[in-house]
């Protein structure tokens, strides 16, 4: 699934900007911006997609995302009111040295963790929620007083939760990203074909034992390993929206229903039966690790 690279401009007087109520809710809106960004939702319960991550979040939620980490708009399939604040700034918004600062080592810390994306519960959310919540009718200068003492609740909170999603790397030449790229867009749209490396290595002019070996350095993965993670993510898709582990199986790229159980495991953490148990009835809050995630 290509994501969509979204291009964000500060608010006017602003060095970051304020998005409220985006009402995306038709729009199946997958994304990618060089931006840092904190999410508020309240009083929704919806799907918490990011990166390769999947989990359902209950009546709030309250996550720090790191640059260039593709996500789905929270309000996705939503169907009741909800409020939804969202703040998004560059790294450098207050000036390249402004986290090197030693008063701001709490704050450099939470940037760097918020890069694989954290996701807050308990009197964190709340608390942070409602001052979010209050940013829109502030002033600039309030806004900015608020948004840095929400970093440092955030900065200082026992609640925080890691996600560990990848974030889309930038720092490769731009021929290895388009080797990467079109390597990507190939299994997006053959992935529910019988694909092998020969294939993905042929499409980027490379031998399979000089792209086995690329692909594992560029990634971390084999790319048997980065296409049946990917089927995975798709098949999770699937049974979110209703489909059985049967269909889930087969549209999404697998051939036989042992092989797709035991992969399904092993990325989820979960076997796709108790899975789909859990997003039909609203219960589902799994890691790809398959650790619960409190709500």
């Amino acid at each position: 699934m290509k994501a969509i690279r979204e291009s964000i401009r500060a608010d006017a007087d602003s060095s970051f900007r304020i998005l409220l109520d985006p009402g995306l809710n038709d729009l199946f809106y997958w994304h990618v911006h060089p931006e840092y960004e904190i999410v508020f939702v309240d009083g929704a319960t919806g799907t918490r997609h990011i990166g390769d991550h999947i989990s359902r979040y209950e009546g709030s939620d309250l996550v720090f995302i790191g640059p260039n980490v593709p996500h789905l708009n929270f309000d996705y399939g939503v169907r009741t009111d909800c409020r939804i604040v969202v703040v998004q700034m560059r790294e450098d918004f207050l000036g390249k040295e402004f986290l090197q600062l030693p008063e701001m080592t709490e704050l450099r810390a939470l940037f760097e963790r918020a890069r694989t994306a954290i996701y807050f519960t308990g009197e964190t959310k709340r608390a942070v929620g409602a001052m979010m919540s209050a940013l829109p009718e502030q002033d600039h200068f309030d806004q900015l007083m608020g948004l840095l003492q929400i970093f440092r609740l955030l900065a200082r909170s026992g609640e925080a939760h890691d996600l560990h999603v990848r974030p889309m790397r930038d720092d490769r030449s731009q021929k290895e990203l388009e080797r990467i790229r079109r390597v990507h867009r190939f299994v997006e749209e053959h992935h529910q074909h019988r694909l092998d490396s020969g294939e993905a290595a042929a499409l980027v002019n490379m031998t399979p034992a000089a792209f086995c070996r690329y692909f594992k350095r560029s990634t971390g993965q084999t790319f048997t390993e980065f296409l049946n993670q990917y089927r995975i993510t798709q098949a999770k898709k699937l049974l979110l929206m209703g489909a059985t582990v049967t269909e889930s199986c087969f549209d999404s790229g697998f051939e036989n229903l042992s092989h797709f159980n035991r992969n399904f495991r092993r990325y989820a953490g979960e076997n796709p039966s108790a899975f789909r148990k859990m997003a039909r009835s609203g219960q589902l809050a799994l890691t790809r690790t398959g650790k619960g995630l409190p709500s």
